[in-house]
């Protein structure tokens, strides 16, 4: 790859400039603009196939001319990872979508790598079903989704969308078009691919189970102050065995100690007049949230009951809470991923304020112990680096770990965005195998690869 030009100034660029053109039509390949970049490094050119085939002829050239490629679905994580060692051509995957043609009632669906997961979601509305997937980026399409190993609430009960694989058709480095799943091997590899970033493979279509629209969804919260209290109450709906499709919790940074309520405030709040209101409690707590789904009379059931165990303010709605699938970083935050065991979550979110020096915003599914985490970007890198050293010195002995999604360039060239990688041998074994000279988003994965 050293040989390949590093400005689209030099000679042999606007031959690849005409011939991505010829491949992809007019509009459709240009030089890239200041807003295409990956993780911040900028790319050289962006290609938006019409289709698998046109997707092969673009990294055929690039394999041909010795340069990378980095796939782009909507670009809703495009700062997700590291960032790639170069970007020569953005493969934009936007027009590798749609629906495959199934047949009425099938329990399944082909869907294009391109297409953004609330079309998908509308399509099969129409029908009565959907895909139990719910990633929270706005936009995302499947095969960033699958890409970046996103998830949403629905994990709980039904996994990751990687995990509701059932089948993959990818490009890989030299634009062979290969059909992964179909037995266990197949599977195996299909899943490879997710949370790859690209780097594997030129994602085209994934096929997932379907399933039907719940007839009924009852939000049941209540409102939280400390890790421990959450843990207390995640084990006893647990333990209820009522069958939550979610369970998620908000703490945000003004979280504090529960407030002292007299006893009249706290006999109003369990009278019976307040079943299936909305818990409001005090500004500043955290809440707790489970999804309940299946047919209306269960539902409610189940419901009812799940107030009862947590008693306090506890509430009903027919609709999310306003946090619900968003995460509690924004753009210029040093955002985390923390996942350990649900029965030291507690223990991770303490490390974290204690290590932060203040209560940090916490927020995703307890209920797995798989919660995000933010840092001002403004922090300087060094004390972000201190509180990840902390944060993951407590984790190694639980078995968990945090890993840095994105952050600002400083803070991204101060800290490893990674910690401890049990997999990192098969990963490389991996890449060695599905992309030997490195032209897929290179140093896009764990350890530079």
């Amino acid at each position: 790859m050293a040989a390949a030009a590093s400005s689209t100034d030099r000679p042999g660029a606007l031959d690849i400039t005409r011939r991505l053109t010829e491949i992809c039509g007019p509009p459709f390949a240009r030089l890239a603009g200041p807003a295409d970049e990956v993780a911040g490094r900028p790319a050289r050119w962006v290609a938006v196939p019409g289709g698998p085939h046109a997707a092969a002829q673009v990294l055929r050239l690039a394999a041909r001319h010795d340069l990378t490629v980095v796939p782009r679905g909507a670009g809703t994580k495009i700062d997700w990872g590291a960032a790639p060692d170069r970007v020569d051509i953005m493969l934009d995957t936007g027009r590798l979508a749609g629906i495959g043609h199934q047949p009425t009632g099938a329990p399944t669906a082909e869907v294009g790598a391109g297409t953004p997961l609330r079309a998908v979601q509308a399509t099969l509305e129409r029908t009565g079903h959907r895909l139990a997937v719910d990633a929270p980026s706005p936009g995302a399409t499947l095969g960033g989704v699958l890409a970046a190993g996103e998830a949403g609430p629905l994990r709980h009960r039904h996994g990751s969308p990687c995990d509701q694989l059932l089948g993959v058709r990818y490009l890989d480095a030299d634009g062979e078009l290969v059909n992964a799943g179909g037995g266990v091997d197949g599977l195996e590899l299909a899943r490879l691919l997710c949370g790859s970033q690209g780097a594997l493979g030129v994602l085209v279509s994934a096929t997932l189970r379907v399933q039907a629209v719940p007839a009924g969804r009852i939000w049941v919260t209540r409102p939280v102050w400390t890790p421990l209290e959450v843990h207390d109450l995640v084990r006893t709906v647990l333990a209820a065995r009522l069958d939550p499709a979610a369970v998620e919790l908000d703490l945000p940074a003004g979280a504090g100690p529960r407030p002292r309520q007299d006893g009249r405030a706290e006999s109003m709040a369990r009278h019976p007049s307040m079943a299936g209101r909305a818990a409001l409690g005090p500004a500043g707590a955290g809440r707790l949230a489970v999804l309940l789904e299946g047919g209306p009379a269960d539902v409610a059931e189940r419901a009812d009951r799940l107030v009862t165990l947590l008693g306090g303010r506890s509430g009903v709605s027919h609709s999310a809470p306003e946090w619900w699938r968003r995460y509690p970083f924004g753009p210029g935050d040093t955002a985390l991923r923390i996942e350990v065991p649900i029965a030291d979550l507690h223990a991770a979110v303490y490390a974290l304020r204690d290590a932060a020096g203040a209560p940090v915003p916490v927020r995703g599914s307890a209920g797995l112990g798989v919660v995000h985490a933010a840092l001002p970007g403004a922090m300087a890198p060094d004390r972000v680096a201190s509180i990840l050293a902390a944060v993951r010195g407590v984790l190694l002995a639980r078995q968990g770990r945090c890993v840095v999604l994105s952050a600002p360039p400083a803070v991204r060239r101060a800290v490893d965005l990674w910690g401890e990688l049990a997999g990192l041998p098969r990963l490389r074994a991996a890449k060695e195998h599905l992309d030997p000279h490195h032209r897929l988003a290179p140093g896009r994965l764990p350890g530079g690869l």
